[in-house]
């Protein structure tokens, strides 16, 4: 597989994965050189953000600001969205100034939204430094923020013109967040079925930071993934199979306070979607999710959640209609159907079962 791959939504754009990037290079190829700014959080800024700073210099870029917001979740608010958009208007970033979101998915979610609606919308280039950024957030142009009321209810859709994945940036990954990126990288190998399912043999590898199963499985992932968003780029049908774990788990993250991360939310919710089509669709892959996600050292169960507050978050989910919740379910391995409506009485069973 090469290391370059593109994404042909409305406007195509290249997703390069590899070890040592140039950043300012590939940039300027891209888009040319100009002004821009670099958004990151105070986790990978002082880790990161010097370096891409002087690889976009070399390349000839005017880097007019960094801001840095703080590591976390809390990130993805109003009130921090608005103080980073205020940063940028000081230091005078223009409409044809390019943002580059340096960090994890929240990075990556807070920069897309700042890009999408700054100056009514500015180039973005994703430097994704997580594994669950890299083969998730980063590609396909769904970005937002959260409200006290639920996880990403204010957003739009902004493709970036560039992401960039260094799979270098993943050395300082502790082996925690290694894991909860395979979450998503088990999702969609499940929902692809095929060689990609095949390659889900290398979790062990990409565990042990083998750079070889690191690469196969990112690209896999971005393939996949960016050929799901070329093909329904406004999530109006098939595009919402990447929902898979997403419904319940979204509920598990809010319920917990956020306390709960992303990656292991995604696969609790994945086991409890898999009861689901065990009961619903007599399709019993119950024991493969549990095996794989214990592979990658995630959890199967959240024990420590109260299941009516689960179920009150999935109320809120902005993915039901007319009331109804509404599943990702596997058929098989790589048959996944979508908006599978499911009664109250079947949902509450599966979420107790994995809160048990």
């Amino acid at each position: 597989m090469a290391g370059r791959l593109e994404v042909r939504t409305g406007t195509a754009y290249p997703v390069e994965v590899g070890f040592g990037l140039d950043v300012g290079a590939l940039s300027a190829a891209v888009l040319g050189v100009g002004e821009c700014a670099v958004l990151t959080d105070s986790a990978v800024g002082p880790l990161y953000a010097g370096r891409v700073r002087r690889s976009l210099r070399e390349a000839g870029w005017r880097v007019l600001e960094t801001v840095e917001v703080p590591a976390g979740e809390g990130s993805k608010s109003l009130s921090v969205y608005g103080e980073v958009l205020r940063r940028l208007a000081r230091a005078g970033l223009m409409r044809d100034g390019v943002l580059f979101a340096l960090g994890g998915g929240v990075v990556g979610d807070l920069g897309g939204f700042v890009a999408a609606s700054y100056m009514r919308g500015i180039p973005l280039v994703m430097l994704p430094t997580t594994l669950l950024a890299m083969v998730d957030s980063s590609v396909g142009g769904k970005v937002g923020l959260d409200l006290p009321e639920g996880k990403n209810l204010v957003g739009a859709f902004l493709q970036p013109r560039l992401v960039a994945a260094d799979l270098g940036f993943l050395e300082s990954l502790p082996g925690r967040e290694l894991s909860r990126g395979l979450a998503e990288v088990i999702k969609m190998g499940l929902l692809a079925g095929g060689e990609f399912f095949g390659a889900l043999g290398r979790i062990g590898g990409a565990l042990a930071r083998d750079a070889g199963a690191l690469e196969e499985l990112v690209l896999h992932s971005v393939a996949f993934k960016a050929g799901v968003v070329a093909a329904d780029e406004r999530e109006l049908g098939r595009r919402a199979i990447l929902n898979y774990g997403h419904t319940v788990g979204h509920g598990l993250e809010a319920a917990s306070g956020y306390a709960l991360a992303h990656g292991e939310a995604v696969a609790v919710g994945m086991v409890a979607e898999a009861l689901l089509a065990r009961t619903v669709l007599g399709v019993d892959l119950v024991g493969l999710h549990e095996r794989l996600l214990r592979e990658a050292r995630l959890p199967v169960r959240a024990p420590r959640l109260g299941v009516g507050g689960v179920l009150e978050a999935m109320g809120r989910d902005k993915k039901r209609r007319g009331g109804a919740h509404r599943f990702v379910l596997l058929e098989e391995v790589g048959r996944p159907l979508w908006g599978v409506e499911v009664d109250e009485d079947e949902a509450r069973r599966a979420v107790e079962a994995v809160l048990g």
